[in-house]
């Protein structure tokens, strides 16, 4: 898509630049420290900055991922000599910009080359008519942009002035990162504007000699960067940042490369002046900067996007904490790692000083380069993406990049390119005409459309925290009224039945009254009705009450796949409790952790498990054969819809397994109504995924909610052969498989499918070639592809796949 109306200038580094200066003079760390003219004026090293970037470019040459590029429409009658001088003697003054990069026994050095004259590439467009010219224009401005720099040859600055007629010109710039930063950009855009002026007016330079190069503040770097100082930098960012996660886990809409590619665009969104200054007075009264605010709210968003407490940003700043290098061209900018923990449910107010205390601690801390911070932590290296962070923020002020040339009005050019170094970049220009937020993103990974409806759910956090700062994460809403009607109405088939206000065990009590002598449950050559497990549930409910079961009260169940089990499910219901499913196959390491974890009061067991459970203080319950129960003991009559009915345990592969709490309402909610599948009378349901799956949940209570009848699979038959027979033995015509066990099924055994009406995938990307062949071999299969977390109790999205598809599912 084509960029904003100038080529990207990097303004993240600008922003930083000036907020860091403020901050850094307030508390006198903006000081001369010694920087002095180097002795000898070859091979010079490089800075800590610059050996990354050489370091990348010798991995990827030919990269123009670097380049800081900008073109400007000069209007007015312009002094081509002068600007060809100004150019010219602006790189005579900074020798970064005659700066070139060797190798020397093994090391990359700073080659200066000394000044040679400048000359201004001038090429003529006015031959061309309106429209082809202005098509050129956008051409030679991508072109520019996005021609890489050798940096072994140089030279590493270029400019071309395309001239369109006697009074309109268009000013091509490039530099690399390598040499040049966004304030740089600033000291460049100034300087022009001083020289070109004395230079049209006949005068001599008016700007003073540069004390030092940018060459001899990387002596000075290496030589400062040591000792006492040194170790109190790296002690503190490594305590700051020890367990930090590795990756931001933001939902992407595609998977992530192997090796990142940088192709991004950005997106933009309008911050009105008046939200701006709310958040202001928000700052002031909690001693807080606007950058620091509009970080808490991205970083919030970062939160519930990720799923994650533990959000970490990267930030720009300009690392010019000394009066000797402010006037200089060169690469100073640093990266500081913005680690905020939002665990709690704080409320904004309570983030926002969590933030404040991240940020002033990065800001004292800030001589690390990041650099050596990357080389001192030794994060696992990806090429897939950045260490440390991959998501970026910025925020500016006021949009004063000094692009002003006296005699002259000027505007950005339009071009098409862009590049992300990023996941995301999120930069926030809150001063000047046009206050805004622009988000740059990977194409590798986001659709366009996220990205707006991501920037659209930014906006509403920033409008919630300006009103209430005092509202806790929980309670903001990032859905819009539209969104929340395409997701909660249409997606979720709007016609269907409004969610349920009854609790899951009064919902089979009803079932049970009106179908008691229908079976509810088949296991092996048995079956249990509706009555009769509505009877022996109470039962073992109201023991579970005497024992001091009540709402909300956990309760694990450790049993085998048997009617005990669906019996101690419900009872823990009907006692109020939530319960805990505990798989016995489990180790008792993880069985341990898990009831530990829950705090559950009671355990639900059978008497030849009892060997494989942990030692632990833990009331015990026998469920084989007939448990007696206490006939006097009240069950609760206050639970609802919103109580907790069950606490499920994630796997636990990126660290500690983490419990779920499902409310009642959730477990009718994901099916009722549904359009993806067909829930009722004639369901009947083969119950065979692990107990502490989700997947439990979609086998066992859409049959017995709705009339139908659930299948309980033996424990030994769960190769396919086996399990096909259970399916046509008892009928069953609705299924639950991983896509693996489906792909198995369907390339050894696709005979299973025989007469099942529905067949619900998921669990990981489904197979297109395996989704065709069930579809061939079994037409009228309603082949339903779905994902969910457990976090969204089973489903989150779904979808029927049509006959005779030919595209990939995923």
């Amino acid at each position: 898509m084509a960029s904003e109306p100038t080529v990207e200038l990097p303004r993240p580094e600008l922003s930083a630049a000036k907020r860091a200066l403020i901050e850094a003079r307030l508390r006198g760390q903006v000081r001369s420290s010694g920087i002095v003219p180097r002795a000898g004026r070859d091979g010079a090293p490089l800075s800590f900055a610059q050996e990354r970037l050489w370091l990348i470019d010798r991995l990827e040459p030919g990269s123009a991922v670097y380049n800081i590029s900008l073109a400007r429409r000069l209007r007015g009658a312009l002094d081509v000599a002068a600007l060809e001088r100004t150019l010219g003697e602006i790189v005579r003054r900074h020798e970064a910009l005659r700066t070139t990069f060797r190798e020397v026994d093994g090391a990359p050095v700073q080659v200066i080359a000394p000044f040679g004259g400048f000359t201004l590439q001038l090429d003529d467009l006015s031959g061309l008519a309106g429209a082809d010219r202005e098509a050129e224009v956008r051409r030679r401005a991508t072109e520019e942009a996005e021609l890489p720099f050798d940096l072994a040859a140089g030279p590493l600055f270029r400019a071309a002035l395309l001239r369109l007629d006697e009074t309109s010109h268009v000013l091509l710039l490039s530099m690399h990162h390598v040499v040049s930063d966004g304030w740089s950009m600033g000291v460049f855009f100034r300087e022009l504007s001083a020289l070109y002026e004395a230079y049209r007016e006949g005068r001599e330079s008016p700007l003073p000699e540069l004390a030092v190069q940018y060459a001899d503040y990387a002596v000075w770097q290496r030589g400062h960067l040591r000792g006492e100082m040194l170790e109190r930098q790296i002690s503190y960012w490594k305590k700051r940042l020890a367990d930090a996660p590795a990756l931001v886990e933001l939902p992407t809409d595609r998977p992530r490369p192997a090796v990142q590619t940088f192709r991004g665009a950005h997106e933009r969104i309008e911050l009105p002046g008046e939200l701006l200054e709310r958040l202001r007075a928000l700052c002031r009264s909690e001693r807080a900067t606007l950058y620091m605010a509009v970080l808490a709210a991205f970083q919030v968003l970062l939160s519930r996007y990720s799923g994650s407490e533990d959000v970490v940003v990267g930030s720009p700043i300009a690392g010019r904490t000394r009066t000797e290098v402010a006037g200089l061209i060169g690469f100073f900018v640093n990266t500081l790692v913005l680690r905020t923990d939002l665990s709690g449910d704080p409320s904004f107010r309570e983030v926002l000083g969590r933030v404040r205390e991240v940020t002033l601690g990065a800001y004292e801390h800030q001589e690390l380069p990041f650099e050596k911070l990357v080389a001192e932590l030794h994060p696992e290296r990806s090429l897939s993406h950045s260490p440390l962070f991959q998501v970026s923020f910025a925020l500016e002020d006021a949009e004063e990049t000094g692009t002003g040339v006296a005699g002259l009005s000027t505007e950005g050019v339009g071009a098409d390119f862009s590049f992300a170094k990023f996941d995301l970049t999120l930069t926030v220009v809150a001063g000047g005409r046009d206050p805004r937020g622009e988000l740059s993103y990977s194409t590798d990974l986001f659709e366009r459309g996220t990205i707006v409806r991501m920037l659209g759910h930014l906006g509403r956090v920033l409008e919630q925290v300006a009103a209430n700062a005092d509202v806790r994460l929980s309670g903001l809403r990032l859905l819009g009224e539209e969104e929340r009607a395409l997701v909660v109405e249409e997606w979720s088939g709007g016609g269907g039945q409004a969610a349920s206000t009854r609790p899951v065990h009064e919902l089979f009590a009803g079932q049970a009254a009106r179908t008691p002598d229908a079976a509810a449950l088949t296991f092996g050559s048995g079956s249990v009705t509706y009555a009769e497990l509505d009877r022996r549930s109470d039962a073992l409910a109201r023991r579970l009450a005497a024992l001091g079961v009540g709402p909300e009260a956990r309760v694990g169940i450790c049993v085998e796949r048997s009617p005990e089990m669906v019996v101690g499910l419900l009872a823990v219901l009907k006692a109020g409790g939530a319960y805990v499913p505990l798989d016995p196959a489990y180790p008792a390491e993880r069985l341990a952790f898990m009831l530990a974890d829950s705090g559950a009061r009671v355990l639900l067991t059978q008497e030849r498990l009892r060997g494989r459970l942990p030692e632990c203080e833990i009331e015990r319950v026998v469920l084989d054969g007939e448990v007696a129960g206490d006939g006097d003991a009240p069950l609760p009559a206050d639970v609802s819809a919103e109580s907790l009915a069950y606490v499920i345990y994630t796997s636990g592969s990126t660290g500690l397994p983490k419990g779920t709490e499902v409310p009642h309402r959730a477990i009718p909610g994901f099916f009722r109504g549904a359009d993806y599948a067909r829930f009722d009378e004639g369901t009947v349901t083969l119950q065979h995924s692990s107990t502490s799956w989700d997947a439990l949940t979609l086998e066992l209570w859409p049959a017995l909610l709705s009339g139908g009848r659930c299948v309980l699979l033996p424990a030994q038959a769960s190769e396919p052969a086996l399990l096909g027979e259970q399916v046509r033995a008892h009928g069953v015509n609705t299924l639950w498989l991983t896509a693996a066990y489906f792909n198995l099924i369907v390339d050894t055994a696709p005979e299973v499918l025989q007469g099942v009406a529905q067949v619900m995938i998921g669990g990981e990307a489904a197979s297109a070639p395996h989704v065709r062949r069930a579809l061939e071999l079994h037409p009228g299969l309603r082949l339903v592809n779905g994902y969910g977390p457990s976090e969204c109790t089973v489903f989150a999205s779904c979808w029927p796949v049509p006959a005779g598809f030919d595209a990939p599912v995923v």
